[in-house]
């Protein structure tokens, strides 16, 4: 079984969309990225450039586009996913490919996401990716820390992201350090993501949510806040909407993945942070990152670990 995995804000490189389309593009990427201008009504292709990346909506939007071309150009290549789970704003990706949601209302929706978010916290805060520590010790830190830091990405049992101000993640990055942290390392997003200080733009974007049609899926989408799968449109609605308030347990998604069967993760671009979690997680499983590799040579590779799974 193959389970698509799309990524979060944080994975963005300058020029990723260009190199989807290096050389010779896939029609299917090429199609996905215009579409997408026409969405947005301006050229996605110049949402990538560093000075562009530093704004979060361009970051959020073109992680979307992104993801959905890699895996329309796959789909094309006779790559069909029986499972799919974003990581944060790869959410999106992730219900556009199972059948939820429209590409172009998971855009706007996006779009409206970001400037939420980046509006509400225009400079001063962020995340901190803590290596080393589980999670009652990270809880620990914060609450002796006394400063005003949540929790935000369980990425895996001991690699967890802290979210909030500049200050507060200092405070917290010195303690976890003393307390055996292996690293702590500030992410490249500039939002206090996935906690209660996003609260007034999760309940702005329900009320936006609710007027855009949510399909049931036609395959399985596992949620970011219960890491269960959801087969109802109004519980992806829901979480859609509300992700960006409260932690992702991505560790705990990828399980979930793998006990509905799941034996090959193909992370969509950009990079490949996704299949390593996996590997680490799930050593039994194959993960590959379409990163930007042409579809045919990905797909070729999906079809050889399918192969290896079953021998």
């Amino acid at each position: 079984m193959i389970a698509f995995l799309f990524p979060g804000q944080g994975a963005q490189t300058p020029g990723f969309l260009h190199r989807l389309r290096a050389d010779k593009p896939h029609p299917a990427i090429a199609r996905t990225l215009a579409e997408a201008s026409d969405v947005l009504g301006k050229d996605v292709l110049k949402l990538d450039t560093a000075d562009a990346l530093a704004s979060t909506v361009a970051v959020q939007v073109t992680l979307v586009v992104a993801g959905v071309a890699a895996a329309r150009a796959l789909a094309e290549e006779g790559i069909e996913t029986q499972a799919v789970a974003g990581l944060s704003v790869g959410a999106y990706g992730a219900a556009v490919v199972c059948g939820a949601i429209r590409f172009a209302d998971a855009l706007k929706l996006v779009h409206l996401r970001a400037q939420l978010m980046q509006d509400a916290y225009p400079r001063g805060y962020g995340m901190l990716a803590v290596l080393g520590l589980n999670e009652s010790e990270i809880a620990r830190a914060i609450d002796d820390s006394g400063a005003d830091a949540y929790i935000g990405n369980l990425n895996a049992p001991r690699q967890i992201v802290v979210s909030g101000s500049d200050a507060a993640l200092a405070k917290v990055r010195d303690i976890v350090l003393s307390r055996g942290a292996r690293k702590a390392e500030r992410l490249c997003v500039s939002v206090p993501s996935h906690c209660v200080l996003l609260e007034d733009a999760a309940r702005r974007l329900i009320e936006a949510a609710n007027e855009v049609r949510i399909d049931t899926p036609r395959i399985a989408y596992v949620g970011n806040r219960g890491a269960r799968v959801l087969r109802r449109a109004d519980a992806i609605r829901e979480d859609l909407a509300t992700n960006l308030r409260h932690p992702v347990r991505w560790h705990d998604s990828t399980v979930a993945l793998s006990e509905l069967g799941a034996t090959v993760f193909v992370e969509m671009p950009p990079g490949q942070t996704l299949t390593q979690l996996a590997a680490e997680s799930l050593p039994d499983a194959a993960g590959i990152a379409v990163d930007a590799a042409p579809a045919a040579s990905i797909a070729a590779r999906v079809r050889a670990a399918i192969r290896r799974a079953r021998d």
